[in-house]
């Protein structure tokens, strides 16, 4: 056993009697593929050397947590210093696997007899530690780029498809008006006609422009038009009677038509005028549709900031709009944004898409926090050579004996499965990195998180690079 310790880099060059020391308080374990070799609750309190084999750990409590394979020549479990206390996942082996295990009333004397060994296994609980929490950002990031992009996906949906359905419309409505007008040309009309024609077409599409929507209003004129339709012997006269109760026609200015043109070339002239309303229309609702789409994708380039330098001086302002409008899926149904807004508030020099990853973790806590249903509270301040940014919600507040834990990395309020515990240790640490901080007032249907940062950022010593594993 002591020469298969010294093929493991922690005990190559320890003495013999070290060595010795520890096979004489190992227990030597052996197990076979399928095995279960650590349960979720287990009491975390021995030290482990893998001799032989491997095994997968993964969290049961989240099916998509990261799954870590210990292999032959790895130390896990417990280890000193470690504040550890039970196993959060299941291990089982997957191939024939030989285990050495320490337990933890040997620490002490284990690391008085050998501190250099204590030493080393300090650095492999740190180096376990920041690979540990590398992986869970890493899915922690995609868990937030994934509802990103169904929010935005579902917000891009709603315009593109209005624009779509328009688009049918215009195609059926030209198809529609080149017919009329065909029809009215074999008419032969006078040229005397084609003014009266042309001179109400174009008034007619001026006014209707200028028509304020009312619905009451549009649905009396509707019956209107209807009623003079049907006196008229016009067929099926619901067709062009709503599109021209859109664009303000009366009755009334139909009886000059009639004197001009007669009854003959009625039917024509009304499904020229009619769908004339409708391509207006359809073309407004593809104008609005496609403007929206070019806002959502700006809001993506801002919120990204995609195309520009890192570190640059940031609109705070825009940054939040930028952050809500991503986030408008989930503020239609009874959430309620106010802003006050400081004006004339100066740029931040800052990184922006991480001030942008800091607002959407803060947002997106509140929403949770107060189940889709309520108000967020947005405040902006210069602070001397400091700005703030406060984002607050009504909802039920964060109890007194959580908030001192509430940064602190894999804790988490929320339900199994709905949470990493990683979003505000994300939002700590990249305010820190900007040389900011942030402060929590909490109570129920009062919650505040304060964000203040330097105006300008400190200059970096050459060749340090800045943090942003986010």
């Amino acid at each position: 056993m002591i020469e298969e310790l010294r093929k493991i880099a922690a005990f190559s060059d320890l003495p013999e009697d070290h060595l010795a020391w520890l096979v004489s308080k190992f227990d030597d374990l052996r197990f076979q593929p399928g095995d279960v070799i650590i349960q979720t609750g287990d009491p975390a309190n021995w030290l482990a050397v893998v001799l032989e084999g491997e095994f997968r750990l993964q969290r049961t409590d989240v099916p998509d947590s990261p799954i870590f394979t210990v292999r032959a020549g790895e130390i896990t479990g417990k280890l000193p210093y470690s504040r550890l206390k039970e196993y959060r996942g299941t291990g089982v082996a997957i191939q024939p696997t030989r285990i050495l295990r320490l337990h933890e009333q040997y620490f002490p004397e284990m690391v008085s007899r050998m501190p250099q060994l204590g030493q080393r296994l300090v650095a492999l609980m740190a180096d376990r530690i920041r690979e540990t929490t590398r992986m869970e950002q890493q899915r922690d990031k995609l868990m937030a780029l994934g509802k990103l992009s169904a929010g935005l996906a579902h917000e891009l949906n709603n315009p593109a498809a209005a624009a779509q359905r328009a688009v049918k419309t215009l195609k059926e409505s030209l198809l529609t008006l080149r017919e009329a007008s065909i029809r009215l040309h074999l008419r032969c009309l006078r040229p005397e006609q084609w003014d009266v024609l042309s001179r109400f077409e174009v008034q007619a599409m001026t006014e209707g422009r200028r028509l304020e929507f009312d619905p009451i209003a549009l649905a009396d004129r509707e019956d209107r038009l209807t009623t003079w339709l049907e006196n008229h012997q016009v067929a099926e006269p619901w067709k062009v009677s709503s599109p021209m109760a859109e664009g303000g026609i009366e009755p009334v200015q139909l009886d000059s038509i009639v004197e001009n043109v007669g009854t003959e070339a009625l039917p024509d002239v009304l499904s020229r005028l009619a769908n004339w309303f409708v391509l207006e229309r359809v073309v407004e609702e593809v104008d609005t549709s496609t403007r929206r789409i070019s806002e959502l994708v700006r809001a993506v380039k801002e919120y990204s900031y995609m195309d520009q330098a890192p570190l640059q001086e940031v609109d705070i302002h825009q940054g939040l709009e930028s952050t809500l409008m991503i986030l408008g899926h989930r503020l239609k149904h009874g959430v309620t944004v106010t802003r006050d807004y400081e004006a004339g508030l100066p740029r931040v020099c800052a990184f922006g898409s991480e001030l942008n990853q800091v607002w959407t973790n803060l947002i997106d806590n509140a929403l949770d926090a107060m189940d889709g249903k309520g108000e967020i509270r947005i405040r902006t301040r210069r602070e001397v050579d400091r700005v703030m940014v406060e984002i607050g919600d009504n909802g039920p507040g964060i109890p007194p004996d959580v908030q001192s834990h509430i940064f602190e990395p894999f804790f988490t309020t929320k339900g199994v499965g709905k949470g990493t515990g990683l979003g505000l240790d994300t939002v700590c640490r990249i305010i820190r990195s900007h040389h900011g901080d942030i402060h929590l007032d909490s109570k129920p249907g009062d919650t505040r998180f304060q964000v203040r940062l330097p105006l300008d950022q400190p200059r970096q010593p050459k060749g340090e690079n800045h943090v942003t594993e986010m």
